[in-house]
């Protein structure tokens, strides 16, 4: 069975820096995208940063330029860099992939698709 489990959350001020982990393991088939959710209380998932069987990354609009997201294929463990942090950005973080036999550069941007989930990190951003 695939695990991620993810790491790194804290309280910071606005403006300051976090690095989230996610060390995967368990993984038998294609990866097709390894990505960061987030929760906010009262809202729904949001999809932060992905990265594609390709490599390619994306992000979204609001985190583009403060986020960077990396992984380290030896040690297969996915990384979140988080600069100049908002007190938007408080919200529990989530690792989430979706593996399978064939994949689909489309189906990383669809919550639906992903077939594991880490048990969360609460990033907390005071203003």
């Amino acid at each position: 069975d695939v695990q991620l489990v993810e790491s790194g959350g804290g309280l910071v001020q606005a403006g300051g820096s976090l690095r989230l982990s996610c060390a995967a393991s368990g993984f038998s088939k294609r990866i097709c995208c390894m990505s960061w959710y987030r929760q906010a209380p009262g809202k729904e998932h949001e999809l932060v940063s992905s990265i594609r069987s390709d490599d390619r990354i994306s992000y979204m609009e609001s985190v583009r330029g403060r986020f960077t997201t990396s992984r380290d294929v030896a040690r297969n463990t996915l990384f979140l860099q988080m600069n100049s942090l908002k007190p938007e950005d408080t919200a529990v973080y989530y690792c989430a992939a979706i593996e399978y036999d064939v994949c689909s550069a489309s189906w990383c941007d669809v919550k639906g698709h992903y077939n594991s989930w880490g048990q969360g990190t609460q990033v907390t951003v005071s203003s």
